[in-house]
């Protein structure tokens, strides 16, 4: 089982190499593959190193996976050529996530939907992940008619740089450029690029790929995603109007009982998820379960996840884990 993980110097590659080892995934070789600059670098798996090496030499290699997190440009140009090659590609980038023909999938959600011909997979939105991971059970049990979002998402979703900014700033440094404002001791209602509609580009990824992933074009979603000066983890302020009504203790417990979501759910006791909590945790953290008393059958939660890992290379992992357990790789 040769393995390529494409953007293993970054640091969704290299947690996904980390998920790997954790998830003991039958690689028998290991193919790093990272920029030119970075060829000939070594990361460490497994208690061995290997070379880091060009895009044309892995697929000369004929891996049977590929695990990529490169950037939507680098997955438009290489996922193709990989796949080609009779490797099955899992895609971390937004640059395959809408097109009708290639399956955007959370295997808790819908890993039902990939079949033996799927050779490019796309991983969703790392904010889209822990949403709809909680979104799901609800749909299935109450039917959502709408959903109202607001993101508190940490700097380790952009890279490397921001979270060194943020570092930077912390200690008194005027370190800028990643960010067009200071992101130490603020809040900045931007993420990604600006569209014409008012709307930034990562909202509409949230309300787009939330649809796809339900299999239900039908739900209503409007998003505000908002950077946080926190190094890790992602949360969520979620209002859900359901199709009837429902009581708290139903969902609390139909949450309890699904894979992968953890609820911690107890005011009294200050009990409620947190980034730091959540921090190296590959499950998804819901709380704060109340009714919304403004208007009928609608309920808000709070929900918290590592977004480098559940968030997008555990993810990533659990997707390569299907196929193999499928005995397609």
């Amino acid at each position: 089982m040769k393995v390529a993980v494409v953007g293993a110097t970054g640091l969704v590659g290299s947690t996904m190499l980390k998920i790997l080892e954790e998830r003991d995934f039958p690689v028998t070789e290991l193919i790093p593959v990272a920029s030119e600059k970075s060829v000939g670098n070594k990361v460490s798996f497994k208690g061995k190193e290997y070379s880091v090496v060009s895009a044309d030499t892995a697929i000369g290699m004929k891996p049977a996976l590929a695990l990529f997190s490169a950037g939507g440009s680098t997955s438009l140009e290489l996922a193709p050529k990989f796949a080609a090659a009779g490797c099955r590609v899992v895609d971390n980038s937004s640059a395959w996530r809408m097109k009708e023909d290639i399956k955007l999938v959370v295997p808790e959600v819908n890993g039902h939907v990939l079949t033996k011909d799927d050779y490019i997979i796309a991983n969703p939105n790392c904010s889209t992940i822990q949403m709809v991971m909680v979104l799901s059970p609800i749909h299935q049990q109450y039917g959502i008619k709408r959903v109202v979002v607001s993101t508190y998402q940490s700097v380790a979703g952009t890279g490397q740089k921001a979270v060194r900014e943020l570092m930077d700033q912390r200690a008194g440094g005027k370190g800028f450029g990643v960010y067009p404002h200071q992101i130490d001791l603020n809040v900045i209602p931007h993420i990604d690029v600006f569209q014409d509609n008012g709307y930034t580009k990562e909202e509409i990824k949230m309300t787009l790929e939330t649809c796809k992933i339900m299999g239900d074009s039908t739900i209503g979603v409007t998003a505000t995603t908002v950077r946080v000066p926190v190094v890790g983890g992602h949360s969520e302020s979620v209002n859900i109007e359901l199709k009837r009504d429902f009581n708290e203790s139903d969902i609390k417990e139909l949450l309890s009982n699904q894979s992968g979501i953890v609820v911690v759910d107890n005011p009294a006791m200050n009990g409620y998820p947190m980034p730091l909590d959540a921090e190296g945790k590959d499950e998804v953290f819901v709380g704060r379960i109340r009714r919304d008393y403004s208007q009928p059958n609608t309920l808000n939660c709070w929900i918290v996840s590592d977004n480098l890992r559940k968030g997008a290379a555990t993810n990533a992992v659990q997707i390569a884990l299907y196929l193999y357990n499928q005995g397609w790789i």
